[in-house]
């Protein structure tokens, strides 16, 4: 297996787009600490609010009390603005609406780098990814090319957002195709409190998963053995 590279960092505007609250704390959070410590900034978009992800909550409970969490936890690793859209939990389907909805916060946002969980059909190591992150990350894929071209989602234009052709690069958090790394040795306890931000989250999930520290740290050793022996998290980068 070859060794991963360092993610490159000569940019300032980063759009984070994922499927749920907790989804970009299982993979890129130590490295957002990182970036936003150097002075770049980051933004967090979900495309649902995480209503079905609590068997214990009832949706209309559920739904408020992980946003909450989220922006928590994003605050944690220096990450203010957090957008949420409604599309529904556990049933998010790839297409127009959703590309739309992507474009339009890539144009309002103008990122040079956009973030997104993985969008392969497995997860690192083998088991089966959920349609939502499959869903999401093919959309934000293609909604990177829609922001671009001011003749997809006109009505766009006339909401005055402009079109924006200026992302460089898509990272993939936690894909099993990884070719770069953030070095996160500063900033791992910080993802760590990040992930522990979701409280309820947590308290209903149980296993392993549920430990932030063992498990992002098992994460970032994992990855270190192909970055150096430096304590990082991997990213699958696209050049666009």
């Amino acid at each position: 297996m070859f060794d991963l590279e360092p993610m490159p960092e000569d940019w300032q505007r980063a759009l984070a787009v994922v499927a749920h609250p907790d989804d970009l704390e299982y993979g890129g959070s130590g490295a957002v600490a990182r970036w936003t410590d150097q002075g770049r900034s980051v933004a967090y978009l979900l495309a649902c609010r995480g209503e079905a992800g609590i068997d214990g909550i009832a949706p209309e409970e559920s739904g408020p009390l992980r946003e909450r969490e989220q922006i928590a936890s994003a605050a944690v690793v220096g990450v203010t603005e957090v957008e949420f859209l409604d599309h529904p939990d556990g049933m998010i389907e790839y297409g127009l609406p959703l590309r739309r909805d992507i474009a339009a916060a890539i144009r309002r946002h103008r990122p040079e780098l956009v973030i997104i969980s993985n969008h392969r059909e497995t997860w690192p190591g083998g088991g089966l990814n959920m349609a939502d992150h499959r869903a999401v990350g093919a959309a934000t894929l293609d909604a990177v090319r829609d922001a671009g071209n001011r003749w997809v989602f006109r009505d766009l234009l006339d909401a005055g957002l402009a079109p924006w052709d200026g992302v460089r690069w898509v990272a993939v958090a936690a894909s099993p195709e990884a070719t770069h790394a953030a070095d996160i040795t500063d900033t791992l306890d910080r993802a760590v409190d990040s992930l522990r931000e979701h409280r309820a989250y947590l308290a209903a999930l149980g296993g392993t998963m549920a430990e932030p520290e063992p498990f992002l740290r098992g994460m970032a050793e994992s990855t270190g053995e192909r970055f150096g022996g430096r304590l990082a998290t991997s990213f699958e980068l696209i050049p666009m």
